[in-house]
């Protein structure tokens, strides 16, 4: 009796502080009562944290939409960002985290979704607007805890971007798979400011970004069709998908990538050693689109609509 007594003495006071000898082990979050665990890679400090899966959206929200968008998008955001992070806990249906052994997320967007911690949201939005922030973000994801977004009874991906520039795409026509729930939809409350933007670059530094050999071919002469950049195919929105640059195919999605492009609706220009890219929207373009959000909660609709809306046949779901 005494050597259990101890035993849980040991383990209450261990959770108490952190719990460091269980920080290594991977138990899964079913194992704590009262409360659902994720474990989070974070890349700046190289190591495997364990909190709260309603404390650590708190830090997706805030890192992922602007804390003044209206507190309806924020809602349809946290729900969206919580449908991420539970599919990725494990357990039934869950899916592997390869790149981060003994962590269901991270902290970088490139992997995911973004997080950041109470102490660099202060320095992003500064001591005074932080606590109008914090707390706005958390009671956004307070009132829709639990509640997750599922199609025919599974968990979705809830892919979303910035803006979409007047309609979503469809999940085919950015990446392999037909989703029945990422349909293009009409977006007409998108409301970034700042839709349209140009990018300019040298050739050899497309060259370099790309691997083709725009600048080696002379300007005057017969060798500017070498120097093309054709569209082969389009998204039903009319995007490009597939294009051909310098005798090269490239997906659009890899251009966007490859040069830092805000999206893949974009048009292009070429003038002498330099070409000229011009984006309309921001991201991939599939699923919800957040300064959507924004506009239709603007509009007087709440978070249920907009996940409706953007999610074609999806459902909320309590955990």
């Amino acid at each position: 009796m005494r050597r259990l007594i101890t035993g849980l003495l040991l383990l209450s006071a261990a959770l108490v502080i952190g719990a460091p000898f269980l920080m290594n082990r991977q138990i899964p979050a079913r194992f704590f009562p009262g409360a659902s665990i994720i474990r989070v890679y974070l890349h700046q400090e190289d190591r495997v944290v364990y909190m709260q899966l309603e404390d650590y959206l708190v830090g997706v929200v805030a890192a992922e939409m602007p804390a003044e968008f209206p507190l309806e998008a924020l809602k349809a955001q946290a729900v969206a960002a919580r449908t991420y992070a539970v599919k990725r806990m494990g357990g039934a249906g869950g899916v592997a985290n390869p790149p981060h052994p003994g962590a269901d997320v991270c902290d970088d967007h490139r992997h995911g979704q973004a997080w950041l911690s109470r102490e660099e949201l202060k320095k992003r939005w500064g001591t005074l607007r932080y606590y109008n922030y914090y707390y706005k973000v958390k009671t956004a994801v307070d009132e829709t805890k639990g509640q997750v977004l599922t199609y025919q009874g599974e968990l979705i991906d809830p892919a979303y971007h910035a803006s979409c520039g007047g309609r979503t795409e469809n999940s085919e026509d950015v990446w392999r798979y037909q989703v029945p729930y990422l349909r293009s939809v009409p977006c007409p409350y998108d409301a970034d400011p700042q839709p349209v933007q140009a990018a300019s670059y040298s050739l050899e530094q497309v060259d370099q970004a790309l691997g083709t050999s725009l600048s080696a071919v002379p300007a005057a002469g017969g060798g500017n069709q070498a120097r093309d950049i054709k569209v082969v195919e389009r998204t039903s929105t009319g995007r490009p998908k597939t294009l051909i640059i310098g005798g090269r195919r490239f997906p659009a999605v890899a251009v966007r990538d490859l040069l830092g492009l805000r999206s893949t609706n974009f048009t292009w220009k070429v003038e002498g050693d330099s070409v000229t890219f011009t984006t309309t929207g921001h991201g991939h373009g599939v699923g919800m689109c957040q300064y959507g959000a924004k506009g239709m909660a603007e509009h007087g609709y709440n978070y249920r609509t907009i996940l409706s809306h953007y999610y074609s046949g999806a459902e909320i779901t309590d955990m």
